[in-house]
């Protein structure tokens, strides 16, 4: 009897000797942590194990306990942009991590024009691999993951950039590394990507956030089963962003739309995915993202499915703050959903960021967006922002329409002046409506001093 009392109070009695500070994989050794900023550090270990972090760049130990829930959190404040460091975290175990750098954290994420690498094909891409030698740019990708429910780890590591890692990863991801680094001289770069190509954008965000909303619920219920993906809300975003929410970025990129061509309420389904992401991480951070480039959808350049959708993304910047967009119509491919020339793409993003963060990007960063109309007479004059040294392609615009009250457009003759153009057509005497480029494979022919293309918009 005593023995087997014996027996049943050893099963019951932890085994501290086997408990394990456990870490998430994206602290790893090679990571980049965002600088000058809280950082969240956290992972599992026994309940009340005792845990000492000590950080490298200060080299001060800070203490805490595992819960009864086996999981540990810590804020830590960061310096400056510095390293290599290493992190110590002792337990019953100890886990040391090398090379970690204080820099600049972005997350990557949308369908196959984020994901698409410089090995699957892209301008100049030889010339590019052969020079990505940059140890102070890391990269970390997640795989592709569904998940019913949220999930707290993913599989990956970090690695230093250099040509065998960079021909593997998101081609905008890297060239937007390397455009930061060049103006933020010593600061490592830490770009995190989590994309999967052909997603519509309902996968990304937290299914309880579309069940909320009866808009995006309606909208999530017309999505239709693919091959190459999942459809059903949440699905990504459960195993490929859940475990990375916490970890403190200092912005994220998208460049997703073109698997939601055809919504007519995808600003209501991008303004949902940003929101609840910022309440996911517990901030505001900046929100860039890629405009759809111009495409001939089905045989069909003069419709407007995927014209609505461009039309939707630019709305999102007067509906949701902190955000902006890169306009790529220039650099599209009308009979390649893909466009291979994704340096621009990196570097407008960059160029955005560089101005609006990091301030030591003075030049026009963002393209010529529709801000209002006057009308005096027959002539209706488009005004828009970021319009310094507005100019067309050739000597006019062939892309602006104007309608009056019975609401039918008509195209317009278009002049420049000052911040705007002054448009007009002969068939429409009182106009009180005014769209450009209204159409899935419309190349913008209007740019400002920067040689940024005007972003497609109607009026209405």
């Amino acid at each position: 009897m005593k023995r087997l009392l014996l027996k049943i109070i050893a099963l019951c009695t932890p085994v501290f000797v086997s408990a394990n500070v456990v870490l998430p994989s994206f602290f790893s050794d090679n990571m980049v942590l965002q600088r000058n900023a809280p950082v969240k550090l956290w992972g599992w270990s026994h309940p009340n194990e005792e845990i000492t972090i000590t950080t490298g760049w200060d080299n001060k130990e800070y203490k805490i306990k595992g819960s009864n829930q086996a999981t540990w959190s810590l804020n830590v404040q960061t310096p400056g942009a510095g390293g290599p460091y290493t992190i110590k975290f002792k337990g019953y175990n100890e886990v040391t991590l090398n090379n970690v750098m204080l820099g600049e954290v972005w997350l990557c994420s949308g369908q196959s024009n984020m994901e698409w690498t410089p090995n699957a094909g892209i301008t100049g891409g030889e010339a590019e691999i052969a020079k990505a030698n940059y140890p102070d740019i890391r990269f970390f990708t997640v795989p592709k993951l569904t998940a019913k429910y949220p999930q707290q780890n993913l599989q990956g590591n970090w690695q230093a950039c250099s040509p065998e890692t960079m021909k593997h990863f998101s081609a905008i991801g890297y060239f937007f590394a390397q455009r930061l680094q060049q103006d933020l001289k010593g600061v490592a770069i830490g770009v995190i990507n989590s994309s999967w190509g052909g997603t519509p954008a309902e996968i990304w965000f937290p299914e309880e956030a579309i069940i909320a909303d009866p808009i995006l619920s309606e909208a999530a219920a017309k999505l239709k089963p693919a091959e190459w993906g999942p459809h059903e809300p949440g699905r990504a975003w459960n195993a490929m962003v859940n475990p990375l929410a916490g970890y403190r970025i200092a912005g994220t990129l998208w460049y997703q739309g073109e698997s939601n061509v055809g919504s007519e309420v995808y600003n209501k389904t991008l303004a949902g995915l940003i929101t609840s992401w910022r309440k996911a991480w517990g901030y505001d951070f900046p929100f860039y993202y890629v405009q759809i480039a111009p495409y001939n959808y089905d045989g069909y350049p003069d419709a407007d499915w995927g014209v609505k959708v461009r039309d939707a993304q630019r709305r999102v910047l007067n509906e949701v703050p902190n955000t902006a967009m890169a306009v790529i119509s220039d650099v599209g491919n009308l009979t390649d959903i893909h466009p291979r020339d994704k340096k621009p793409v990196g570097i407008r993003l960059a160029n955005i960021a560089l101005n609006k963060i990091y301030g030591t990007n003075k030049a026009v960063a963002e393209s010529p967006l529709y801000k209002d109309f006057t009308v005096k007479g027959n002539k209706l004059t488009v005004h828009f922002s970021n319009a310094q040294g507005l100019h067309f392609a050739g000597k006019t615009s062939t892309l602006f329409e104007i309608a009056g009250a019975d609401g039918k457009f008509y195209p317009a003759s278009a002049k420049l002046e000052k911040d705007g153009v002054v448009v007009s057509a002969k068939a429409v005497k009182n106009p009180v409506k005014v769209r450009y480029g209204w159409k899935n494979a419309a190349v913008s022919d209007l740019f400002n001093s920067a040689n940024l293309p005007a972003s497609s918009f109607t009026s209405e």
